[in-house]
């Protein structure tokens, strides 16, 4: 198989592992919990069945798009224009100020741009490689990674509710050999869900706040370098591209407040430039 952009996509563990879980725990929960909690043929049972069928193929949906969507790459021909009024922050290395270029790549990187070594390429606005999609984070394929993210997180909870609900009811129930068949089920699904629950919760707890700041996870971290080196200069660090909470979650998922729950990213552009604070100072009236 093959992503968009012509990279190749083989077998993955991790992958399998997570769509063998997603598969898993689904049945789980349609089959067994929502089952002997409601029954399936009861009017709450079929609404609990069909909302957390609808969550689930939306988180199934994105996280296909984030494993086959190629995040970004750097044009051939991309070359920077220093001499261009219009484009206010041109990102240089740490050391001799010159223009970032990639030995590797033989390419000249626009911002954000960071060199992957697992995909062997340049990524546009790299936020980091993810094992569990097989692929880089990036430009084009952060905000469908993130909302797989959000309906992950959703729909591990709405399980873990339905199978405690479940275990309360079968527990009333005094029926020994029903509870012994499904015993190894329980603790299987429970054994899953609490730890997923929770690492996909600090997840998207912390994307939240590299989105509310615009940042990337490598920014995160050159930035607080950045803020010590700036410490100790005596001056303050701020991040060029965060312009704002409101702003920086509409440039990252969009202007329309009821897309940002969708796999839509029309407005995101080539990933060669961003706004950025000083586009915004640019702006202002001279006093």
């Amino acid at each position: 198989m093959k992503r968009r952009g012509g990279i190749g996509f083989g077998f993955s563990l991790p992958v399998t592992a997570v769509v063998l879980a997603i598969g898993f725990l689904y049945f789980s929960t349609v089959f067994v919990f929502i089952d002997r909690w409601f029954g399936l043929a009861s009017s709450p049972g079929l609404m609990n069945a069909a909302a957390f069928t609808a969550v689930a193929l939306m988180c199934v949906f994105n996280y296909v798009a984030s494993v086959f969507t190629d995040p970004g790459r750097v044009p051939p021909t991309f070359v920077p224009d220093v001499e261009d009024a219009v484009t206010p922050i041109h990102e240089i290395k740490r050391k001799g100020g010159d223009l970032r270029y990639c030995q590797k790549c033989s390419l000249y990187k626009p911002p954000r741009a960071h060199h992957c070594r697992v995909c062997k390429r340049c990524v546009l606005r790299m936020d980091h490689h993810c094992i569990w999609i097989n692929n880089c984070v990036g430009h084009a394929n952060y905000k469908v990674f993130f909302v797989f993210v959000v309906y992950a997180v959703t729909a591990s909870i709405y399980s873990l509710v339905l199978l405690l609900g479940s275990l309360i009811v079968d527990s009333e129930k005094d029926d020994q050999q029903s509870e012994d068949s499904f015993r190894t089920l329980y603790v299987i699904s429970g054994l899953l869900l609490v730890p997923v629950c929770i690492a996909l919760s600090v997840l998207l707890g912390w994307h939240i706040y590299l989105i509310l700041h615009n940042k990337t996870t490598i920014e995160y971290h050159e930035g607080v370098r950045a803020m010590w080196l700036a410490e100790k200069g005596g001056s303050v660090y701020n991040h060029p591209y965060d312009l704002g909470a409101y702003e920086n979650l509409t440039t990252v998922l969009g202007p329309n407040i009821l897309s940002w729950v969708c796999p839509t990213s029309t407005h995101i552009g080539s990933g060669l430039r961003f706004r950025t604070s000083y586009d915004e100072l640019a702006a202002l009236p001279d006093s």
